[in-house]
């Protein structure tokens, strides 16, 4: 073998164990990467980061509903889906880091992460109850969370010597409205009547911008007065034709159950009247059912009603209001 052959063998050899070991220590980046430990992420002005976009529907694409809304370093989570403690890790926030679930409706969907975010923050090194505001019958149901838990956090604060009190809820149930105020950031809730199930619609304001978050389709009128004066609305929306349409596509559902769908969605065509009349600036539109290939296809039907900014968003997007 000549000088010229072993050199290039060599060089190979070089070149594969490079290779080898950037591919070893990228995958040791991507498996610390999810369990280091974050600090807390800060806002410079008030920001909506919509973290889990989906529904109640199955989607390995889309997260279950879970807002964030953050100001400087306070940080407070609306619903409390599929996936919030993944959530908050892909945002880069600590689990520990949100001061408050501020719920929309008692829907499987706005609940079914409470107990993955009250025990994985407890983990995490919460050393006080989780907060949570929702509409009547929510600390019934926290409370069963809480039981149906028990002898496992009892299991685990034994043996990790953690604060049993940390692993449970506090809860502030909302019939008429609340109103306070923490750090710079105002929130107030109100209920939105006259939809299957109690409501509630969540303002939060800071340095002079506005963000409200109702993603349920009933409750317009006392949405449209609480909502006034805004930046910015988010809210969920459906494709729901009439029977007569359905059948024109060749969609196979009879006319009870388009009309049981409807009553629970707001169809596009009318999602934006609310942010028009309320002078919203951006429209900002989760849950969407069926979830969209191409964002024209939603916001070409919404334009014809609301002239303002349309965001289909995506898991993780931030928008300042």
């Amino acid at each position: 073998m000549n000088i010229r052959m072993l050199l290039f063998y060599l060089m190979a050899a070089v070149a594969i164990a490079s290779w080898g070991l950037t591919c070893v220590a990228y995958r040791y980046d991507e498996i610390a990467a999810g369990v280091r430990p974050l600090d807390p992420k800060h806002f410079d002005a008030l920001t909506l980061v919509t973290a889990g976009t989906g529904g109640p529907w199955e989607n390995p694409l889309r997260l279950g509903p879970v807002l964030v809304v953050g100001v400087a370093e306070r940080v407070a989570l609306v619903d409390a889906g599929r996936g919030t403690a993944e959530a908050l890790r892909a945002a880069g926030i600590p689990l520990v880091q949100p001061a408050a679930v501020y719920l929309t409706s008692l829907r499987p969907e706005n609940t079914v992460g409470l107990d993955d975010l009250l025990l994985t923050s407890w983990l995490a090194g919460r050393r006080e109850p989780l907060r949570v505001y929702g509409p009547p019958g929510t600390a019934a149901l926290c409370s069963g969370l809480e039981a149906a838990h028990a002898e496992g956090i009892r299991a685990r604060a034994q043996a990790l010597a953690l604060p049993p009190e940390a692993a449970r809820f506090e809860v502030v149930e909302v019939a008429e409205r609340v109103d306070g105020e923490s750090q710079g950031l105002r929130v107030r809730g109100r209920p939105l009547p006259g939809g299957p199930l109690a409501a509630l619609a969540w303002r939060f304001d800071a340095g002079g911008r506005g963000l409200v978050v109702a993603p349920t389709s009933w409750g317009d009128d006392a949405l449209l007065d609480f909502a006034s004066g805004a930046h910015a609305l988010v809210r969920s929306a459906a494709y729901a034709p009439s029977p007569k349409d359905a059948k024109q596509a060749g969609i196979e559902m009879g006319d009870e159950e388009l009309i049981r769908e409807a009553t629970l969605h707001t169809p596009f065509r009318s999602v934006g009247q609310v942010a028009l009349q309320a002078g919203i600036e951006t429209l900002v539109l989760v849950r969407l059912r069926p979830p969209p290939v191409f964002d024209l296809q939603i916001t070409s039907i919404v334009s014809e009603q609301f002239d303002g900014a349309i965001v289909i968003a995506d898991d993780g997007d931030e928008i300042t209001p």
